[in-house]
């Protein structure tokens, strides 16, 4: 059973910076894949990025050249990069990782962005 736990989220001013980490624990070996997906009141969660085993990055349109994943396979984390952040950033943060097909999540971090 795979544990993630996030950490790293708060309290930002517009325009500012934040990054999420994402440690996973309970399994050996590396994680096949790592991504991070955020929740707004009211909203459906949705996909934020995804970083394979191997490096290769995805992101969503709405956060592509502001935010950047990556991810330590030492130390099984993943990080969330997060700039220019904007107030619709504001969301509670997730991360997801899939090891051998199975799927696991995070509690969420709460990351809000207000003046």
């Amino acid at each position: 059973q795979v544990q993630l736990v996030e950490s790293g989220g708060g309290l930002v001013q517009p325009g500012g910076s934040l990054r999420l980490s994402c440690a996973a624990s309970g399994s050996t070996g590396s994680m096949d894949s790592m991504g991070w997906y955020r929740q707004a009141p009211g909203k459906q969660r949705e996909w934020v990025a995804t970083i394979t085993s191997g490096g290769t990055t995805n992101y969503a349109d709405s956060v592509k050249g502001r935010f950047t994943i990556s991810r330590d396979n030492a130390k099984n984390t993943a990080y969330l990069q997060m700039n220019s952040l904007k107030p619709e950033d504001t969301a509670v943060y997730y991360c997801k990782a899939i090891r051998w097909g199975t799927v696991s999540w995070g509690q969420g971090t709460q990351v809000t962005v207000s003046p």
